[in-house]
């Protein structure tokens, strides 16, 4: 096993480990203690995390699990392989804090999330596990979203051993695409099953690939994602933001929607695609994303 620690002194702006993993971006690490989501406001708290990751194009070439965890002013790693590569590029680490809060819109409602939840960052999560964690979220609260998740990798993921302890990667493709549809909905994805199964299966026969929408522009990209069985624009948007490096999407979901009801009605334009470009301009442009997770999990956890 392979140790390390990464000077949080050296980041350019704030880090906060719990609230960038505890946030609704990701459902695709665990916390050994099993307290993953149980509590909304989370924030600056110490415990471990720990997730197995798939090979990433430009980042690793083999599978690593990674367990993590914040204390004194570092991030403390094990893993079976050096993790600063792969946590630099799964926590965004390398992205400039400060100067992406400069670019924040100079508003109330975001200086107060903002000033709630200090060093959130935005995750950068493998894309399949992305796709199908989010096909899975519609209606769903996050702490039962995380649970499919964990039932999923439990069932039908590949059985990890480290540190004398089992870990499950998540699913691959060709798994699910093998699973019934009566199968998923024994694990309580309930309408989600066909969705999920034929997702799947797109990608395990290449029909489509999520990480094909990156290089596209913005809305070329969200309209791509939309060919996936499941996904509409709100689940592209999420996609595109917490996987495929798109700083500006802006997923509508309940909490947004209220945001703009309650604080910019004059971005409500009547359909998505319209309102999605009017609250983007209004939450920063290219980092409006950035600004609409603080949003989100600010009014999650009862902000107002």
């Amino acid at each position: 096993m392979e140790t390390g620690v990464i000077d949080l002194a050296n980041l350019d702006g704030a880090f906060d480990l719990q609230s960038t993993l505890e946030s609704g971006q990701t459902y695709l690490w665990d916390r050994p203690d099993g307290q993953m989501y149980e509590r909304d406001a989370a924030h600056g708290g110490d415990a471990w995390y720990q997730t197995v990751v798939p090979p990433l194009d430009g980042v690793s070439d083999e599978s690593a699990v990674v367990r993590v965890r914040q204390t004194d002013g570092a991030l403390e790693w094990q893993s079976n392989l050096d993790a600063v590569p792969l946590l630099r590029h799964l926590l965004r680490l390398d992205d400039d804090l400060d100067a992406i809060y400069d670019r924040m819109p100079n508003d109330p409602l975001v200086h107060r999330a903002y000033d709630a939840y200090p060093g959130m960052r935005l995750v950068r999560d493998p894309p399949f596990g992305c796709l199908i964690s989010f096909i899975c979220s519609a209606q769903m609260r996050v702490s039962r979203i995380f649970g499919m998740q964990s039932r999923l990798r439990e069932t039908y993921g590949e059985v990890v051993e480290f540190d004398g302890e089992t870990q499950y990667a998540y699913p691959t493709a060709d798994r699910l695409a093998a699973a019934t549809e009566d199968e998923l909905r024994d694990l309580s994805l309930g309408y989600r099953a066909p969705y999920v199964q034929r997702t799947a299966e797109m990608v395990a026969t290449g029909e489509a690939t999520p990480a094909e929408a990156r290089g596209r522009d913005y809305e070329g990209a969200r309209d791509y994602l939309t060919n996936f069985v499941g996904v509409g624009d709100k689940v592209a948007d999420c996609i595109l933001l917490f996987s495929l490096g798109y700083l500006e999407a802006v997923p509508l979901d309940t909490w947004i929607r209220s945001a703009i009801e309650d604080h910019y009605p004059d971005c409500a334009r009547g359909n998505y695609a319209a309102t999605s470009r009017a609250i983007r301009e209004r939450l920063g442009g290219e980092y409006a994303g950035y600004t609409q997770t603080y949003v989100f999990h600010y009014l999650r956890s009862g902000g107002e």
